[in-house]
């Protein structure tokens, strides 16, 4: 391990700043105080552990989760510096521990490159933590110091000898802060492993003593972002053996590129800088997509795929299939967007344009025969978009706003403020109309869909775009699709999936859901997309009636009213409710209840998708194995 930058002391860590107001707002700092958040404090301590693995000096993690939701991380670095730091009179630890952003890594000597800049620091999570404690392995020492609260309870003290260096922090979560406090070992395993693909050859191992859940797992990968795009894969089909990789340093910035192409027919692209997953992606990502576009694109016209009259490949036609993992690692990150994880540095396009072009322009000539495969799938692609582009422009022909392009099925709203428009998609003429009869005309619109849409996960675009009830959405949303796709064209503020609560609802919803997130994904990105959570049960007592949503809310309203004397009703299907029914439980806006879909993790959510409606039988019937056990009511 090179240990570089041992140099770091107290006249490092800079001061910005103190800690008062995290306690009082803390959703300003972690994001929520929901389970993102809650999650959010362990990744703050292993940032700072991994930062130390990029500055050279650790090459070993282990975390921990114990009874009570306790965490430890431990790291094998150099340990955070306990002199007195020259600017508050404190020990280096406890300043860093009790005042926002300090740390080292607002001095490059420190810390050429860091990811945790990004975040908050690991003050927040003193600051939001019932009880903290601090073990650093440093000049020889074991030194201790204990927080509650993020304030220090016990001064700095020695505790014992060591030949070895590092920190550990311990800290439990503060239940006054936290709606409830339940670490996800799912939760916390993805971004863990992601870490290790990101950082070759740092182990980082993971355990979860939980009483009940006891889990480990170690991840660590020589292969680094190779091994990730091959883990990416393991439920697609590649079409050539060998992933691509290459990597490069230029102006100071380090770039990592590994690509596999697919059968597929969507890209899967994931992009981070300093190991922060950059899903807005930014200008790594656009100098990526410049530099594959134009180096096929040329290698396909000087060796004849290309003929002098045909068209250039477009961006979309490259990258159909693709499976890429970019990481960039740069000293100062601007990171911009809604959620602050766009890259903004105006640098990167062109550092990542030329590091690309060459390599791949090499990769290319160097291996004529994955060259070849990768430019027929891409010039299959070139000819799928124009049958597409045809299909969408028949598409574009009647879905004018004029309401007499609108599909005969769709029974619209009157008003016309997309913004306070909602359309219901429903399965099949029952249940439409139970919810036309229901709605409020004014604001809802009503999309009765006949059978089950396409698996769109096993079809290119030029086949989606003939399926008739694909096209009726596209033309009763107004806002296009592909490369015509304009959300300021959207009609309705808020497309609501609302089937019945039965298995083939659940198919039915699933279609619909992978479409959204293959074909028109900024409408779940932007917070259009919801679920809408009909009752499964109707409890009558005399002459109450009560709605219950879950098995769990039955039980707590049967031990209400009594186990007496009372009739219970499952619906299986919307059409099985009144009108009146209906709009009570699940469309009126001031009682029902409604899922906004969001993606919290992309890969996550492709991986489900490409489980569940994927070619490859074998993921799926795992799936199928692995989760029988929380099947409740099946209908046979």
């Amino acid at each position: 391990m090179n240990q570089s930058n041992q140099n770091y002391g107290a006249a490092q860590i800079q001061v910005l700043e103190g800690l008062d107001p995290v306690r009082k707002r803390p959703g300003m700092y972690i994001g929520s105080t929901g389970p993102r958040g809650l999650h959010h404090l362990v990744y703050e301590v292993v940032d700072n552990s991994i930062d130390e693995a990029l500055a050279g000096r650790c090459d070993t993690i282990e975390i921990k989760i114990s009874d009570g939701n306790i965490v430890s991380v431990r790291d094998n670095g150099i340990g955070i510096p306990v002199e007195v730091h020259p600017k508050t009179g404190k020990s280096t630890l406890e300043t860093v521990l009790t005042v926002l952003h300090a740390g080292g890594k607002f001095d490059n000597d420190a810390y050429k490159v860091s990811g945790g800049l990004h975040g908050v620091g690991v003050s927040v999570v003193n600051a939001l933590s019932e009880n903290l404690q601090a073990v650093i392995k440093r000049n020889g020492k074991i030194y201790s110091q204990k927080f509650e609260r993020g304030v220090p309870v016990t001064e700095l003290e020695v505790v014992g000898d060591t030949s070895e260096t590092g920190t550990e922090i311990i800290f439990k979560p503060d239940d006054t802060i936290f709606e409830e406090i339940n670490f996800r070992y799912e939760t916390l395993e993805h971004r863990l492993r992601e870490l290790a693909f990101l950082n070759k050859g740092v182990r980082i191992e993971f355990r979860d003593e939980r009483e009940g859940i006891e889990k480990e797992n170690i991840f660590y990968y020589e292969g680094g972002i190779k091994e990730f795009v091959q883990y990416l894969n393991r439920k697609r089909t590649p079409i050539h053996e060998d992933i691509i990789y290459f990597e490069g340093e230029k102006e100071g910035s380090a770039v990592e590129l590994a690509i596999q192409y697919t059968t597929e027919y969507t890209e899967n692209v994931y992009t981070f800088a300093n190991n922060i997953s950059t899903h807005e992606g930014g200008t790594h990502l656009v100098g990526l997509r410049a530099s594959l576009t134009r180096i096929i694109n040329d290698y396909s016209r000087k060796n004849g795929f290309l003929k002098e009259k045909d068209e250039n490949l477009t961006g979309e036609d490259v990258r159909e299939g693709m499976t890429a993992v970019l990481s960039v690692k740069l000293s100062e990150p601007q990171f911009e967007g809604q959620t602050k994880t766009k890259l903004g540095n105006s640098e990167m396009r062109g550092i990542v344009d030329s590091i690309v072009s060459e390599a791949m322009g090499n990769f290319l000539e160097e291996h004529p025969k994955e060259a070849k495969t990768i430019v027929e799938k891409a010039l299959r692609a070139a000819r799928a978009r124009e049958a597409a582009k045809k299909a969408r422009e028949l598409t574009r022909r009647k879905s004018a706003l004029d309401s007499m392009a609108l599909p005969g099925k769709l029974a619209d709203c009157s008003e016309k403020d997309p913004s306070k428009c909602e359309v219901f998609i429903v399965e099949g003429d029952s249940a439409g109309g139970s919810a036309k009869q229901g709605r409020n005309r004014a604001i809802q619109a009503i999309l009765p869909l006949r059978g089950k849409i396409m698996n769109v996960e096993k079809a290119r675009l030029d086949k989606i775009l003939g399926y008739e009830e694909i096209k009726t959405m596209i033309t009763a949303f107004g806002c296009g699709i592909g490369e015509d796709f304009d959300e300021k064209k959207l009609r309705y503020g808020k497309i609501v999936i609302m089937t019945d609560a039965d298995v083939d609802g659940a198919h039915i919803r699933t279609l619909l859901l992978t479409f959204f997130f293959r074909y028109m994904r900024p409408l779940i990105d932007n917070g259009h997309i919801y679920i809408a959570q009909p009752p499964l049960y109707k409890v009558k007592k005399g002459k109450t009636e009560i709605y219950a949503y879950d098995d769990a809310e039955l039980e707590k309203i049967l031990n209400e009213i009594g186990r007496s004397n009372y009739s219970l009703q499952r619906y299986k299907g919307l059409g099985e409710m009144n009108p009146d029914q209906l709009w009570d439980t699940t469309m009126n806006p001031e009682t029902r209840t409604m899922l906004q879909v969001d993606v919290e993790d992309a890969q996550a959510a492709d991986e489900i998708f490409l489980t569940l409606m994927g070619d490859k039988v074998k993921p799926r019937k795992e799936f199928i194995e692995e989760n029988a056990i929380y099947v409740k009511n099946l209908d046979i």
